[in-house]
Order: structure tokens, then C-alpha cells, then sequence
């Protein structure tokens, strides 16, 4: 067999592959069980330089709002890092939701949520305070898998998810890194 048509073999399994994960993570992230939790957890974005939240960060705080108010969760995990803008993003999203009429006692802020590990990390350093038996993951469609892969391989099982009907083209790049990420983690 000559290295061309190797390469052609090669470069057609990994497009099946990219586009069967694709797939999965679109329809899985896009799924909402229905199911009720103890708690939410809330992925960070982007704060804008003048303090507002990013459109895509202010959906995802909307679609736990939701959670909250159709009584499908108990409590509140806000989790972000310290933007480049120079705010936590932790801090801004407790902000919305007390201004949405959540209790503040019923949200817990991370700071220190830079990235999905740490998140995911940070949350589960919480369980045995915070008394949960089950998650929602709030975040992008493409997001949710990875984040709810990494909560199991902790060894916490009882994790679903939801994600808000909010679409931009930069999506594409980001289930591009999503395919990396989930696969290196």
C-alpha cells in the first residue's frame, strides 16, 4: 500500500470520527433530561471591559435562572476565573442572579473556576459541605460533555445537563477545540 492511499484511510477514519463526536456532543449537549438537581453549576465567560456580561455568559446565567424558577434545583454554583477585563467572572453572574430575584444564600461564588478542570475540581471539594447527590451542568452544547465527562471520571455519576438556545459562529471553532479537549483531559 503506497503513503497516499494510507493518508486518505487515515485523514477518512479521523473525519468519521470528528463527525460521529460532533454529533454526539451536539445532540447530548442540545438534550435536557428533564431531571432535577441538588445543585447547578454554572461555567464562566467572557465579562465585557465595562462590566456587563457577555451575551453568551448572560445565557447561560438566564438558562440556570430557569432551573431555578421551575424548582429543579436547590442551589446555585457560579464558577469563573479572573477575565483579562479585570473582573470575576464568579462575582458578576451571583450579581445577575441576586438581581434576578435568587436568594444570595442559595449561591455559591468560584473564583477560581480559570478553566473546566478547575471548575469541575473546585465544585467537588464542595460536596461534602454543600450535601449534593446530583448536578445540572449549565454551559454551551458543546461544552457540556466534556464538563460532565470530567465530574464522572471524579467518580460523581449523577450529573445532567442543560445549555441555552444560543448560537454564534464561533461555535465552530470552539466544537473544534471541544474534539481536542475531551480527548486530552
Amino acid at each position: 500500500m503506497n503513503w497516499k492511499r494510507t493518508f486518505k484511510i487515515l485523514l477518512t477514519l479521523f473525519l468519521i470520527w470528528f463527525i460521529g463526536h460532533t454529533v454526539f456532543i451536539t445532540v447530548d449537549g442540545l438534550s435536557d433530561n428533564g431531571k432535577n438537581a441538588d445543585v447547578a453549576v454554572i461555567l464562566g465567560n467572557k465579562v465585557n471591559e465595562d462590566g456587563t456580561l457577555s451575551e453568551r455568559l448572560k445565557k447561560r446565567l438566564e438558562c440556570g435562572l430557569g432551573l431555578y424558577q421551575n424548582h429543579r434545583i436547590k442551589k446555585i454554583i457560579v464558577s469563573g476565573g479572573l477575565g483579562k477585563e479585570g473582573f470575576y467572572e464568579g462575582n458578576k453572574m451571583r450579581d445577575f442572579l441576586v438581581a434576578n430575584k435568587v436568594p444570595d444564600s442559595l449561591i455559591i461564588v468560584d473564583n477560581f473556576g480559570n478553566n473546566t478542570r478547575a471548575t469541575v475540581d473546585n465544585t467537588m471539594k464542595l460536596k461534602d459541605s454543600l450535601h449534593f447527590k446530583s448536578i445540572i451542568v449549565v454551559s454551551q452544547y458543546f461544552h457540556v460533555t466534556r464538563t460532565k465527562m470530567l465530574f464522572k471520571k471524579q467518580g460523581f455519576q449523577n450529573v445532567s445537563s442543560v445549555s441555552p438556545n444560543y448560537f454564534e459562529i464561533k461555535d465552530v471553532y470552539s466544537i473544534i477545540r471541544e474534539f481536542a479537549g475531551y480527548y486530552t483531559q
